[in-house]
């Protein structure tokens, strides 16, 4: 399942796996995603960097980019109704993809522009991003293009992403699915735990 069951909202399954990447695995599998061959490497990216489910990526075609604007657009096709996000991705990234498929002149034909970039199929595509997470260190639950999505979410909220916003880019119909989000521990938390722990050893160092 790509989304979270609302019914069973967690970060961890049953067994008390994680089904996030963390920002260490995040880095890892970053490392990685740049040594492979571009075509791949580009996908893994946009993958990563969006919170794209892989169908959505492999629906998109030269006609998804606002080149000058930094976005794609991406088709939710977890909705009964048809529904495009818009998801912004840094200027690098998009400037890569154009390099590599020469996107202004896709756009310029509408034949073209609507052309699927990548052409694989959900399986294959599947395949390469674990076998790139794998090769990070990646293991468990979190090692496949789920646990990036799940990562894309934590990471955004992290940030301070507005809460609202992280639910557009995800796709998400309900917010309460996006939420579930924020209960990974994140830096602020870690602070107070901190501040906690100094605390008590200087408690213990008063003895």
């Amino acid at each position: 399942m790509s989304e979270f069951n609302d019914e069973h909202l967690s970060l961890y399954t049953a067994r008390g796996e994680r089904k996030y990447i963390n920002q260490a695995e995040r880095e890892r599998v970053l490392a990685v995603m740049e040594r492979l061959e571009r075509e791949r490497a580009l996908f893994s990216l946009l993958l990563l960097w969006t919170g794209g489910r892989v169908s959505e990526v492999l629906n998109v075609r030269a006609s998804s980019f606002q080149i000058e604007r930094n976005i794609v657009a991406l088709r939710t096709l977890k909705r009964r109704k048809p529904h495009v996000r818009e998801v912004p991705i840094a200027p690098g990234l998009i400037e890569g993809i154009d390099r590599q498929f020469n996107l202004r002149e896709l756009q310029r034909d509408p034949e073209t522009a609507n052309q699927r970039l990548w052409p694989w199929s959900r399986v294959t595509a599947w395949r390469y991003v674990k076998g790139a997470m794998l090769e990070a260190g990646v293991v468990g639950r979190p090692a496949c293009p789920r646990g990036l999505r799940h990562g894309f979410g934590v990471g955004t909220l992290q940030a301070s992403v507005p809460l609202n916003m992280v639910q557009k880019w995800m796709g998400h119909a309900r917010i309460s699915t996006t939420a579930i989000y924020a209960d990974a521990s994140g830096d602020e938390e870690a602070a107070f735990a901190a501040r906690f722990w100094r605390g008590v050893e200087d408690g213990h160092a008063n003895e």
